[in-house]
Order: structure tokens, then C-alpha cells, then sequence
């Protein structure tokens, strides 16, 4: 195996790195985008068991916090509760967009391999090439193998390029897709705890008129 790639020549060497860093980052963001781990189910229910028991303190909070994604958007709409629906939702917003950018965190980079993989392949390909035709010109068609490191050059290049680059688009897409769900599911979820704060907020102030009167 390890013959065939040298075979490839110089361009080898970026393509064999790529597929390393494509690997890693897979991994490491399949592991970090586990449902699990974004977005824990029950979390919500504790959330909102504290929330009526009206348990919610600063500590609560920076917990929250430090939980997981999801807990940091829950955890802003907190903090923000008693500064109306408007600025609540702002803040939420805001923490939204940061949790967003750490989700896409490395995915541009597969998106990246996946381009330039194929690029790589083919200047290596282009060098193989005019190495075959100085092998030509030097000696002449009498000997064919003179030809074959050009040519051997040239066609490990093109599969090597290939062959990192169709996986890294796949799994680009397919990363992509798992954020855009899971960045869907948690709008959802936070705008119908801030929506069941709001709720909450009303009704105290109404009790609180009520006894007033």
C-alpha cells in the first residue's frame, strides 16, 4: 500500500494528510453532535420543574449553563426573564447564534477537503503527466517503462483525490444536515419555554393585581 501512495509522488503527501484531518474531524463531530449530548430531553423537564417551583437561582443558571448547548439557550432565557418577552427573546437569540457557530464547528473544513482533495489529484496528475513526457523526450518511445512513473504518478494521484474527496463531501453534507436539525428542534424548544415563561410572568403579575385589588 504504502509503495502505491509513494508512487503518487509529492502531491501524495497533502491528499494522505487530508484524509487524516477528514477522519478526525468526522469523528470528533459525530461524537460532539450526539442528540445526547445537544439536546437532552430531560433537561427541558427539569428546567421547567424548577422554573414553577420557582427554584431558579445564579448558581441554576451558570449549571445550566455548562450543560450542553441546548442549556446555554434555556439558561439565557433565565436570565433574562424578567426583562420582558422582547429583550428575553434578543438574548436567546444572541446565545443562539454562538451555540450555532460552535455546532459548525470544523464542518466548513470538510467542506474544504472535499474541494480541494480533487484539485490536489488532478495537479498531481498534471505533474505525472509531464514527467512521462520528459521520459519521453529523454529516451525515446523504445522503452516503455521509462514511461511508467509519470503515468503511475499521474493516475495514483487522480484515485488518491478521489478517494478523500467523495467521502469528505458526503460527510460534509451529512454534518450539515444534523446541524440544520438540530438547530430547528432547539428554536423550537426555546421559543416555547421563553413563550411558557412569558406565560408564567403574566400570571404572576395578574395574582399580583388580583390580591392588590
Amino acid at each position: 500500500m504504502w509503495e502505491i501512495v509513494k508512487s503518487g509522488g509529492i502531491f501524495m503527501v497533502p491528499i494522505v494528510l487530508s484524509s487524516i484531518i477528514l477522519v478526525g474531524i468526522v469523528f470528533e463531530r459525530l461524537w460532539t453532535l450526539q442528540r445526547k449530548r445537544v439536546l437532552p430531553q430531560e433537561l427541558i423537564k427539569k428546567v421547567s420543574q424548577l422554573t414553577e417551583a420557582n427554584q431558579v437561582n445564579a448558581k441554576v443558571i451558570e449549571a445550566l449553563e455548562k450543560n450542553s448547548p441546548l442549556g446555554r439557550v434555556l439558561a439565557a432565557a433565565l436570565a433574562n426573564r424578567d426583562r420582558g418577552r422582547a429583550i428575553m427573546m434578543e438574548r436567546v437569540e444572541d446565545t443562539g447564534r454562538h451555540v450555532v457557530h460552535e455546532l459548525e464547528r470544523f464542518v466548513n473544513s470538510v467542506g474544504t477537503i472535499a474541494s480541494i482533495a480533487p484539485l490536489l489529484g488532478l495537479l498531481g496528475t498534471v505533474t505525472g503527466i509531464i514527467n512521462a513526457f520528459k521520459a519521453v523526450m529523454l529516451g525515446g518511445m523504445g522503452d516503455p517503462r521509462m514511461l511508467a512513473q509519470g503515468i503511475s504518478e499521474a493516475l495514483v494521484c487522480t484515485a488518491g483525490g478521489l478517494t478523500v474527496a467523495i467521502p469528505a463531501y458526503i460527510a460534509h453534507r451529512y454534518l450539515r444536515g444534523k446541524v440544520e436539525r438540530i438547530v430547528v428542534e432547539m428554536e423550537k424548544v426555546a421559543v416555547n419555554f421563553a413563550d411558557s415563561l412569558g406565560a408564567s410572568g403574566q400570571a404572576a403579575d395578574s395574582d399580583g393585581v388580583a390580591r392588590t385589588a
